[in-house]
């Protein structure tokens, strides 16, 4: 089997990544939300909102790939995205792990080194997916 985990917030509509898992000929596929707030609501438990909008995000992407012959089943993660990687992988063994990204410069993830972090703590291949929407470009950051 070939199962991919894909951890991505505001870069879960990518067009890239219904042709990367495509491409992988994934036979399972979990898409992971994370859902990102600021740090007052999170301190406050106030995270309904975030919650919210990354179960829509979540369901445009799982009905994108689907509409594109992609079966793929997703859940809504905590607003750490490597936490939310690894209580997924607990109960989605997954032998890839896909982490899409907005660019350098607007993305924190890339900023705290998760893609990364994600690599030296999982001991799984990783896949980075860079979503620029501003410049209408989704590409594949050069492995490190």
């Amino acid at each position: 089997m070939n199962r991919i985990l894909v951890i991505a917030n505001e870069t879960v509509e990518s067009e890239l990544l219904a042709h990367a898992i495509r491409a992988k000929e994934a036979s399972q596929v979990l898409i992971v939300a994370p859902a990102l707030s600021g740090r007052v609501r999170h301190w406050t438990s106030d995270d309904d909102a975030a919650h919210a909008a990354a179960d829509e995000r979540l369901r445009r992407s799982l009905d994108r790939l689907a509409a594109s012959g992609i079966p793929a089943n997703g859940m809504v993660g905590d607003a750490d995205p490597l936490q939310a990687a690894a209580d997924a992988l607990r109960v989605f063994p997954a032998e890839e792990l896909v982490v899409a990204t907005h660019p350098e410069g607007r993305s924190n993830w890339l900023a705290r080194g998760v893609v990364e972090r994600a690599r030296r703590r999982f001991g799984l291949p990783v896949v980075h997916l860079v979503v620029d929407r501003d410049a209408r470009r989704e590409y594949l950051a050069a492995a490190a």
